[in-house]
């Protein structure tokens, strides 16, 4: 059964890179950006998280949360994090259960081997807690502002 727009979001609770949990609960009421990518510190995951940092002045205006999650450890996030002044929380999804949840975890192909891993989608969540909008393998390079400009025209 696939998640569609209009469903509860799957609730979490993961570790951020401090060690402090962050759950969905905790943003009622406020849109939440939730976008899992594969890897720190990797080629287009650093252009994803890039373009939410240099974006996120722009979802701070319209308070809207971003979260990154992948199954990196706290000490690869804080690296990734310091090395690109990134301004938002990533968080350690270490089995990959909420990875799951959001359906998002799964059998990848690479250079003809087949391995699990997190698939780069993102989850516009709304602040009644259900999933307004799913982005399914995304462009890493302009995600940021796609989601922007795709909320902006909601709005209009």
């Amino acid at each position: 059964m696939a998640l569609q727009p209009g469903d509860p979001a799957p609730e979490f609770s993961l570790p951020d890179s401090n060690g402090q949990l962050v759950s969905l609960s905790d943003f009622r009421g406020k849109r939440v950006v939730l976008y899992f990518y594969p890897r720190d510190n990797t080629p287009g995951c650093t252009k994803e998280a890039c373009g939410f940092r240099d974006a996120y002045p722009e979802y701070q205006a319209q308070e809207i949360v971003v979260l990154g999650v992948s199954t990196d450890d706290a000490k690869s996030h804080t690296k990734f994090e310091q090395k690109f002044n990134l301004t938002f929380p990533l968080l350690t999804d270490a089995d990959a259960q909420v990875a799951t949840a959001y359906e998002s975890y799964g059998l990848k192909k690479f250079m003809g081997k087949e391995y699990m891993g997190i698939s780069r989608n993102t989850f516009v969540i709304g602040p009644d807690g259900k999933i307004e909008k799913i982005y399914l393998k995304v462009k890493p390079e302009s995600h940021a502002s796609d989601i922007l400009s795709h909320l902006a025209e909601q709005e209009s």
